[in-house]
């Protein structure tokens, strides 16, 4: 980071962990890997005097997103955009509820994308994979879960390269991660990180875009 800059995080519950929503700097960024991420480069980058914004919301699909976007992200004229959601899309469709019906998340997540682009043309992209883990919630139908987030898997890789974002891969460092200790114990319901989880997505999330050159 060369200069000053507000990093926006975007997303679902997630991101959201329980973020203040006032102007209580104590809870503002929750407790997520935004948090963390917001608190190494807040500390490395002190002297530039970064800005962090969480404005992730419980729930959201890319679509309730979209609807908010205008508010919650281009109004704010941030620098950096960093997304993560795809999971309340998927939860949608699995569990047969009316809100997903139709699959939107392509079509929304491309929309969201082409009017920050237009909108905010400077403004750089951190796109983040969805994941989940065989544990919990996902556990009973697995193999349709899987076969669906790893669907937004590749939109979300194809959107990165398509709209010249940086694309930060998680599930495979959740994959790896199994390997030193069970899956509830990152991912406590097989979609929500614990606190090792979050942490393992802000070190993948700040290794990523060190290496991308996006602070240059």
């Amino acid at each position: 980071m060369k200069k000053p800059c507000t990093v926006l995080f975007q997303g679902d519950s997630i991101t959201d962990g329980n973020r203040g929503r006032d102007k209580d700097l104590n809870h503002i960024l929750g407790h997520s890997y935004a948090y963390i991420i917001g608190a190494k480069l807040g500390n490395d980058f002190a002297h530039l005097k970064p800005t962090f914004i969480n404005r992730g919301v419980s729930g959201d699909r890319v679509s309730d997103l979209y609807a908010r976007w205008n508010e919650d992200a281009i109004s704010l004229k941030p620098d950096v955009i960093s997304l993560l959601v795809g999971v309340n899309d998927a939860w949608r469709q699995m569990s047969g509820e009316p809100s997903g019906a139709t699959d939107r998340f392509e079509r929304a997540y491309r929309h969201l994308l082409e009017e920050t682009k237009e909108v905010l043309p400077n403004t750089k992209l951190v796109l983040c994979e969805p994941f989940i883990l065989n544990t919990g919630a996902t556990a009973e139908k697995w193999t349709e879960w899987k076969r669906l987030v790893g669907r937004y898997q590749d939109t979300v890789r194809q959107l990165a390269e398509e709209f010249g974002a940086v694309f930060v891969p998680l599930q495979e460092a959740f994959d790896a991660a199994t390997e030193k200790a069970d899956a509830s114990y990152w991912l406590w319901d097989g979609v929500h990180p614990t606190a090792a989880g979050h942490d393992l997505i802000a070190k993948r999330w700040l290794e990523v875009v060190e290496r991308s050159g996006l602070w240059d």
